[in-house]
């Protein structure tokens, strides 16, 4: 959408206005039912998810103070046991007791021991438990083409017949392999942990969203092999009355990419690339549990409620107009939106998706944007085609992208200015007084071409006057050989004439009657003129003043006094000296001017001889001493035959006077 685009409500009639409100109206039900049907979709579910671990971890929260400590098997430990793992459970029962004895309240092993080991090794782990210790379990669900099974792994009868508590450890992963939600147990690891612990704790339904607490290494973690000699390794009192949790947790956080041995990812992984062991998830749902972290999703019509809003703060976003306040708007909308997600989840843990109304919001608001362009588009190519039926298209496409243009005023510059004009047209338009239907067509058959010469080359047409046409080249656009230009134009012109005296005679012997011959007569003239939007603050053509325009309509009248089709200016003939054959026929005197300017014509065929006896013809006519019955007047029309109607022309005149 361009910033620049900006259809006024005030600009549209009535019944526009209607029409753009119906389609804002169809628009936005149309994104209601399509969101309605998006959000069944699977994807869009991640989608929502992945909106809640941004949301979730924008503030980065950590564990709660006095939360669980986590004794972690990892690379320092297994290197100074060195022993290989699993490793005997007697080590095991040696840490339960150094941690009972430095004061921790509850003992979490997440540690399989489903199966019996050594006699002597499970009797020793068997003698260490007791109620204040939890161990892991594990579900599974196995299925086959025959059938769906869940195995239920369990301590050793003889842990839990000690007094040990089990607690199942194995959690859910979102459909992306993202752990977000309380896992479905009730004798969930966490939960007996909890529960051991004495802790007034929140049963919370499975399924509900958990509140992550950072990556990797979050919660208090000391090694394995520091916590089987607490009172030399580590602080004293550094067990007391806490929670200790005992699993696998490797020093470096494995990738995501590259998987781990009971790691998994969290919403943090979204910041950090990093799994996170499973022991401090089951710290983490202890929190969730013992503090009541957890974050419940709202209810579908809080939702619909939420999205029906947007939907209504776009439509009247765009209710009259769409521009670069739209885009400002829209960016506040939608932080505004992820701001009252956020506020949700922070104050009332709740999680309301984002997604929904900023889907919508965008949908409604942008996707009116585009319709507004659309039909500003059509609209700017109408009046395109329309008013280059009077101004240059280069013009209209010039002002349709500026309209900043359309006001009162000019600038100097320098153009060159055409008039043409159909010789002898009144008396053609006396005798088809009768048949004005013809009398138009044939004023359109002539006006048409002509006007298509000058665009073709690049002119601006100033004015109609009946069967006149003023046009100018340089302006509005610049034009380094505009007097070029205009006189290749006035020349086609002449072509083009040509070409509809043929068809018109050919319709007149067809009809048995006597042609209309229509003789063109031009005048170029190139200087400096004001040129802009001139008339009232109501109506105003873009058009040129100066003397140099009335030069060039001087010439243009003149152009059949001399003999000629075509008058240029001087300026104009200097600058298209180098591409035509330009000769001068006589200077005049302007009105307002005391000094007289010399004009010139345009030959085809003209050799450096008889140029040069122009020339000199010229210089004695200057200085009167051209006679009228000299030579050179028989020798120059031969010579220079398109001239010679011009030297006739001035024999005549020399007679007139009484020229010898």
């Amino acid at each position: 959408m361009r910033a620049e685009h900006k259809p006024r409500q005030g600009g549209l009639d009535r019944g526009q206005a209607g029409s753009r409100r119906l389609r804002l109206l169809v628009l936005s039900l149309t994104v209601l039912i399509a969101i309605s049907l998006l959000s069944r979709l699977p994807a869009w579910s991640l989608l929502e998810l992945r909106s809640f671990d941004y949301l979730s971890t924008f503030d980065d929260p950590r564990p709660p103070q006095g939360g669980p400590v986590i004794v972690a098997i990892d690379e320092p430990s297994l290197a100074d046991i060195n022993a290989q793992w699993p490793w005997p459970r007697s080590l095991h029962a040696e840490l339960v007791s150094q941690l009972r004895a430095a004061g921790a309240r509850v003992i979490g092993l997440d540690i399989i021991m489903a199966e019996p080991s050594n006699p002597e090794n499970d009797a020793a782990i068997a003698k260490a438990v007791g109620p204040d210790v939890v161990l892991a379990g594990d579900e599974t669900l196995i299925e086959t083409p025959q059938a769906s099974q869940l195995i239920r792994a369990t301590p050793l009868p003889a842990l839990t017949d000690a007094g040990a508590v089990t607690g199942i450890a194995s959690i859910d992963l979102s459909g992306d392999g993202i752990f977000r939600r309380i896992p479905g147990y009730e004798d969930g690891f966490a939960a007996m942990l909890a529960k051991a612990s004495g802790a007034a704790a929140e049963i919370l339904p499975a399924g509900r969203l958990i509140q992550s607490l950072g990556p990797a290494r979050s919660y208090p973690t000391v090694s394995y092999y520091q916590a089987l000699d607490p009172q030399n390794l580590l602080p004293p009192g550094y067990f007391k009355d806490r929670v200790v949790l005992v699993g696998l947790s490797l020093q470096n956080a494995p990738e995501i990419d590259k998987g781990g041995v009971d790691a998994f990812a969290t919403p943090y992984t979204v910041h950090t690339g990093k799994l996170v062991p499973g022991v401090e998830i089951q710290a983490t749902i202890y929190d969730n549990i013992r503090y009541g972290l957890s974050i419940r999703e709202a209810r579908l019509p809080a939702v619909a409620a939420c999205i029906l809003i947007s939907v209504l703060l776009a439509a009247l976003t765009v209710w009259r107009s769409t521009g670069w306040l739209t885009i400002v708007t829209s960016a506040a909308a939608l932080l505004a939106f992820a701001a009252v997600s956020f506020a949700g989840i922070r104050l009332g843990r709740v999680f309301v998706s984002p997604l929904g109304p900023t889907v919508a919001y965008i949908a409604v608001a942008f996707g009116q944007a585009a319709f507004d362009y659309a039909e500003e588009r059509r609209n700017k190519r109408q009046i395109i085609r329309a008013f280059a039926q009077y101004i240059s298209p280069d013009l209209v496409r010039r002002l349709s992208n500026d309209p900043s243009q359309l006001k009162l005023g000019g600038e100097r510059r320098t153009l060159s200015v055409l008039f043409s004009d159909v010789r002898g047209f009144t008396t053609i338009a006396e005798t088809l007084k009768d048949d004005p239907e013809q009398l138009t067509g044939l004023i359109n058959r002539l006006l048409t071409p002509l006007s298509d010469v000058v665009m073709d080359h690049g002119g601006t047409i100033d004015k109609y006057m009946g069967d006149c046409i003023m046009a100018f080249w340089n302006a509005p656009l610049d034009d380094p050989d505009h007097a070029l230009h205009a006189v290749r134009a006035s020349l086609a012109m002449q072509a083009a004439i040509s070409r509809l005296n043929g068809q018109l005679e050919r319709e007149a012997a067809a009809l048995g009657r006597k042609p209309h011959v229509l003789k063109m007569g031009v005048g170029i003239n190139t200087g400096e003129c004001i040129v802009g939007n001139m008339g009232s603050t109501r109506r105003f053509d873009y058009s040129c003043l100066g003397d140099s325009v009335n030069l060039a309509s001087r010439l243009e009248g003149a152009s059949k006094n001399y003999g000629v089709a075509l008058l240029l200016g001087e300026e104009t003939a200097r600058l298209v000296a180098d591409t035509y054959i330009i000769v001068e026929l006589d200077r005049i005197i302007v009105k307002g001017r005391t000094v007289p300017s010399p004009i010139f014509t345009v030959v085809h065929k003209a050799d450096a001889e008889a140029l040069a006896a122009h020339q000199a013809f010229i210089d004695a006519k200057y200085t009167g001493t051209l006679a009228p019955s000299h030579v050179i007047f028989e020798k120059l029309a031969g010579d220079i035959p398109e001239l010679a109607a011009y030297y006739a022309i001035v024999q005549d005149a020399l007679v007139g006077d009484g020229g010898e």
